[in-house]
């Protein structure tokens, strides 16, 4: 697990390869990753949208922006988490994300960057 703290706001990260939807014969690679988001701060917030920055080991940079996380804009009180699950896939077996959110702080209605810490998407047997 990585985990980050930016501005009172405490992103933690752990992954899980997923051999039963990979295909390593046709270069694909899939990956699961759960984010906990817990707001450590004395404000509500929301989160309005993602950016992430995804490296392939074949040297492949990809970047994916969009609104909210799974469909969704959570707003999460102080002393509150919002966690969720999603996905990545890789032509080769090891890679890693990293990038941010943009949240809005409810009482002043302020845009701000909370950064979501660089993880590792490797495959099991890389470990050995």
């Amino acid at each position: 697990m990585v985990t980050a703290i930016t501005q009172g706001v405490k992103i933690s990260v752990d992954t899980i390869y997923q051999d039963e939807h990979s295909n390593p014969a046709n270069e694909h690679y899939m990956f699961a990753y759960r984010i906990e988001i817990e707001n450590l701060s004395d404000y509500g917030i929301q989160l309005m949208s993602r950016q992430w920055i995804i490296f392939d080991s074949n040297g492949t940079l990809r970047e994916v922006e969009g609104e909210g996380v799974v469909g969704v804009q959570p707003v999460i009180e102080p002393g509150q988490s919002y966690a969720y699950v999603s996905g990545c896939n890789l032509k080769t077996d090891m890679g890693s994300m990293r990038g941010h959110y943009v949240m809005n702080r409810l009482f002043d209605d302020t845009s701000f960057n909370v950064d979501i810490p660089e993880f590792q998407l490797i495959v099991p047997y890389k470990l050995n």
